[in-house]
């Protein structure tokens, strides 16, 4: 019942990601969820991550940022980045994951998904099959909406976690 919302990996972090294993496995683009992905929720760009985007493009990689935040907080993070963004998202809804690939010109093949909430970023990439990954929340302060959330994720990731080591084991 679950395994709908089962994340394909779990990391710490998205900067613990091994971005250049990742291009050389034949994927060029990476769509981020911003808050609490890349930084605390709201914030700007900080140095760590306009380092991170830097990096990323030299690799090779195009990048998209998909965020149900409205459009002046994302123009604000992708100020510094200079990436694609698509704010108002709606995700878990399909049609913005495509329309990310579109503008970067990659398919379901070539590009991952990276967020922090089950629900949204991870289902959403699951329902049209894209890769992705669940990193873990950089901050605890959330708005009382995705804490509502995070109490669900963790039944959710108790049975996934339970379904990983049943498979270390066989």
């Amino acid at each position: 019942m679950f395994r709908i919302f089962f994340p394909d990996k779990v990391m710490d972090s998205t900067y613990e990601i091994d971005f250049k294993n990742l291009y050389k496995e034949g994927i060029r683009g990476v769509i981020f969820d911003i808050d609490n992905t890349l930084v605390e929720h709201g914030m700007d760009a900080d140095e760590r991550a306009i380092a991170f985007f830097i990096e990323l493009k030299k690799i090779g990689f195009s990048a998209c940022l998909l965020s149900n935040n409205k459009q002046p907080r994302v123009e604000r993070f992708n100020q510094k980045i200079g990436v694609y963004a698509i704010w108002k998202a709606g995700k878990p809804a399909r049609k913005n994951y495509y329309h990310a690939m579109e503008l970067m010109g990659t398919d379901l093949k070539s590009t991952l998904f990276v967020g922090d909430q089950l629900f949204t970023d991870v289902w959403g990439a699951k329902r049209i099959g894209m890769r992705n990954i669940l990193v873990h929340p950089i901050s605890k302060k959330e708005e009382i909406q995705i804490v509502l959330k995070r109490y669900l994720e963790k039944i959710v990731l108790y049975f996934y976690k339970k379904e990983q080591k049943k498979k270390q084991r066989n």
